[in-house]
């Protein structure tokens, strides 16, 4: 099954997420099939929320799906843990069908929660979601219509392609991050595959998946996000992300979560981000970095973070990449880590004189292996142990 979606000359005729739904519900309803978007812009008031075995393939760089401008109002009734309603200062903007995000300034994260209005009585609205926490009025609860450009749920074996995700960066003040909402985002989405898609100017992560395993993310573009741009999380098993682009991005351009294991980063380009090229860190074990490009990033070029044994990022092999002119240092393997190999790579300070560390290891870090590397710093190695 096959069913077209445009502005015009499609099987369903339309220019915001109603119509991308409405087509993504029924092929997902025969039991799956192709979405095609045409080219043209479609105005999000909420998630594009996609259906196992279902592809939906954009034409490119002509099909862009743009998030609404934010509406945000305080909660003048507790959002209670298990509490599937809110009830807002103001409902102006809110409106049946609109994405919505509720925290406060303590429970964000994975203790916020990010849902669809479904019913309304004035101030008073019901959610497709229930409250993952005591959402207080004491610690400024709100609600904001901030969500996933796209979102997959409890899916497996969906697909996306050759689209624009467009995050409207400049209309969305709510600052979130990739544990329940993102550009793209997963929660469970288990074989997806995400290929040939640019997320931009989102306000938080550009593609994040969480609990999700075999995950597949092939040659995407994730440019001026407020957050990470690629973040493999929370007990996401063997992800494999190769030939993507993290640019400019105001954190990390890749940060393996929490329990990421026999995941394969290949042939990524990282570079400008704000925070570090590549974090890696808690149980992040058996992991391979390979012939990635990691340049001029401002909190340094990949740090394996600082955990305690148990929760340490173990055999982690690091080879064939190319690490040059990061602020401070290349690689910083701090933590406890064991079984680290680092083999034929390319670490250098072109001349900027930023990287002025080639390689630091913490002094908690167990063996390090290195190996054939190509190097060129004002230290080579600064090793704490």
């Amino acid at each position: 099954m096959t069913i077209t979606v445009g502005h015009d000359h499609a099987t369903i005729v339309g220019t915001d997420n109603r119509a991308l739904q409405a087509a993504v519900d029924y092929v997902g309803n025969l039991g799956g099939g192709v979405v095609e978007i045409g080219p043209g812009e479609y105005l999000m008031r909420d998630s594009l929320h996609l259906r196992s075995r279902v592809t939906v393939r954009g034409a490119g760089a002509d099909t862009i799906l743009k998030k609404a401008p934010e509406v945000r109002a305080p909660l003048v009734a507790d959002g209670d843990f298990g509490e599937a309603a809110i009830t807002v200062a103001d409902a102006s903007g809110f409106t049946i069908g609109t994405g919505v995000y509720v925290g406060s300034k303590t429970q964000r994260g994975f203790h916020g929660v990010c849902a669809t209005i479904l019913n309304q009585k004035e101030a008073y609205f019901t959610l497709s979601r229930a409250m993952n926490a005591d959402i207080m009025v004491r610690d400024d609860g709100f609600a904001a219509s901030v969500y996933p450009v796209i979102s997959g749920y409890h899916l497996e074996d969906a697909r996306v392609e050759n689209l624009t995700v467009d995050g409207n960066r400049s209309q969305n003040p709510t600052l979130v991050d990739g544990c329940r909402t993102a550009g793209i985002f997963l929660y469970r989405g288990d074989h997806t595959t995400i290929t040939k898609c640019v997320v931009r100017d989102y306000n938080g992560d550009g593609i994040s998946f969480q609990q999700s395993n075999d995950v597949t993310v092939h040659a995407c573009v994730v440019e001026r996000c407020a957050g990470f741009g690629l973040h493999p999380g929370s007990g996401s098993q063997r992800p494999t992300v190769t030939r993507c682009q993290a640019m400019n991005n105001d954190n990390d351009g890749f940060f393996f979560c929490w329990r990421v294991r026999g995941g394969r980063a290949e042939e990524n380009r990282l570079e400008g981000n704000g925070g570090y090229g590549m974090s890696i860190g808690h149980k992040d074990s058996d992991n391979f970095v390979r012939r990635n490009t990691i340049i001029g990033n401002q909190k340094g070029g990949v740090y394996w973070r600082r955990e305690t044994n148990p929760m340490a990022a173990h055999r982690i092999t690091f080879e064939e990449n190319t690490v040059r002119d990061n602020q401070h240092w290349g690689l910083f393997i701090d933590g406890a880590t064991e079984g680290t190999i680092i083999r034929r790579n390319t670490i250098v300070d072109s001349g900027a004189g930023v990287q002025k560390t080639a390689i630091r290891i913490g002094e908690q870090a167990g063996d390090v292996l290195l190996e054939d590397n190509e190097i060129q710093a004002e230290t080579i190695l600064a090793d704490e142990r």
